[in-house]
């Protein structure tokens, strides 16, 4: 039998779900590598063996995604397919156009075979766009859960970028498993919250293992999704966060357009600084996509931890990092809580930024007068600390999940800033989820 060549574009995440879900033990196919990018320090590994399965005895070869033809044309690849996420829909018409100018078909990959069914009742967070308010819609959908009497575990969006073997199936119950699995910034900002909250988060690898380890403590599955991604679990109820801060992103980005025409609830987030335009956008574009799904009006107020210090100073701004690389966001909770007590001005990081984070800034010069919380490893997370510290400002705003003053000594004074999601009107979400906290009591 003929198999059929494929190469599978990814980024570390829904590229391994998609191969475990489709291709692995398949014996029509031949998956020949993985690509790679968006995320640094991931390409020239392997997807190993163990994770593989039998058709696989040395692994599968991730490799730079600009080796993309080259690859197509040395093993006569059949079929590309695409597997990540928040990008525009031109930029995967890009990607396509080189594939099929190369000789192999183009694909994308449906929610039909790529979702795990569930025998606890699921709930799924998304967006439209990453940076749109997923984690405090996701920390005050848990809490609700919690609040009814239910075993709530968070199932996070994947992030594995260390050893894929050791990280098939992660559990998070404490602080101290943050550190056992060497978590990165980017990681710690996801699954913090949550542990600080009373709430275990499993991670890792392989999805289905995962969900049946999680089904056996819970009552119920929150998905916690990641960038603009669809859930990896067939959701019960479908939550997706659109940003009138971006507003027309909803429906031109993909996979989020997907998500807002699957939601069964939608929300309009931030609604307490986003200006009117982008609100009224925003509102036309779901009537047009998804008229039957429930609208949630919802503000994402600022909470800064001392107020009092930021007035009059000259202060320097860490917001999450994917939010400001690929989310394409050009300020966040800490630009406007500088803006509501008063800075004198915004610093900009680039003249201090070394290492990879000053090729962050090359990479993604849209960013300005901000500084990305890149932490990918021991590296990448120094050049973090040094970046800061030689930053020639009055005061650090902090406006990551995570108090990055416990993973660098910052020299100069520090506020953290953060926000929470809080509905206006009704429905609420807790109305909202009403029928599956009683379907999962019973």
């Amino acid at each position: 039998m003929k198999r059929t060549k494929v190469v599978i574009m990814g980024a570390a995440g829904r590229d391994f779900h998609n191969f475990n879900m489709v291709y692995r033990d398949r014996e029509e196919y031949d998956v020949v590598a993985f690509t790679a990018t968006q995320i640094p320090n991931i390409e020239d590994r392997k997807y190993p063996a163990e994770l593989a399965g039998r058709l696989y005895p040395n692994g599968i070869p991730i490799l730079a995604e600009s080796t993309l033809e080259q690859l197509i044309e040395e093993h006569g690849v059949d079929e590309v397919v695409f597997s990540y996420s928040d990008v525009s829909h031109e930029y995967v018409m890009h990607e396509a156009s080189r594939v099929i100018a190369a000789g192999a078909h183009f694909k994308l990959l449906g929610a039909k075979e790529t979702m795990v069914a569930s025998t606890r009742p699921v709930v799924s967070i998304c967006a439209v766009r990453t940076g749109a308010g997923k984690s405090p819609t996701s920390r005050r959908v848990a809490k609700s859960l919690v609040e009814a009497g239910l075993r709530v575990v968070a199932i996070r969006h994947p992030m594995p970028y260390g050893d894929l073997v050791k990280q098939r199936v992660q559990r998070f119950a404490t602080l101290q498993d943050l550190e056992a699995y060497d978590c990165t910034i980017e990681e710690m900002e996801e699954y913090e919250p949550h542990i600080n909250n009373g709430v275990v988060v499993y991670a890792g690898v392989d999805y289905e293992a995962i969900l049946r380890k999680a089904e056996q403590e819970a009552d119920i599955i929150l998905w916690d999704g990641g960038n603009n991604d669809l859930p990896f679990y067939k959701p019960d109820l479908e939550i997706v966060i659109v940003d009138p801060h971006r507003p027309g992103h909803e429906t031109t980005y993909y996979p989020g357009e997907t998500n807002l025409r699957r939601a069964d609830v939608l929300i309009v987030g931030k609604l307490d600084s986003a200006d009117a335009a982008g609100i009224r956008t925003v509102r036309e574009n779901i009537r047009a996509a998804n008229p039957t799904a429930i609208v949630v009006d919802a503000a994402m107020p600022i909470l800064a931890q001392c107020p009092e210090k930021i007035r009059g100073k000259r202060v320097l701004v860490i917001e999450d990092g994917p939010t400001l690389t690929h989310g394409n966001m050009q300020y966040g909770a800490g630009v406007l809580a500088a803006q509501k007590h008063g800075a004198a001005e915004l610093i900009d990081p680039r003249p201090f930024a070394v290492g990879s984070i000053a090729r962050t800034f090359e990479k993604y010069p849209h960013i300005g007068t901000l500084l990305p919380a890149m932490g990918y490893g021991d590296e990448q997370v120094a050049e973090l600390g040094e970046t800061i510290n030689r930053s020639d400002c009055d005061l650090v705003i902090i406006a990551t999940p995570i108090d990055l003053n416990r993973l660098i000594e910052i020299s100069q004074p520090t506020c953290r800033v953060g926000y929470e999601l809080q509905e206006i009107g009704s429905p609420t979400l807790r109305d909202i989820l009403g029928p599956i906290i009683e379907r999962a009591r019973n």
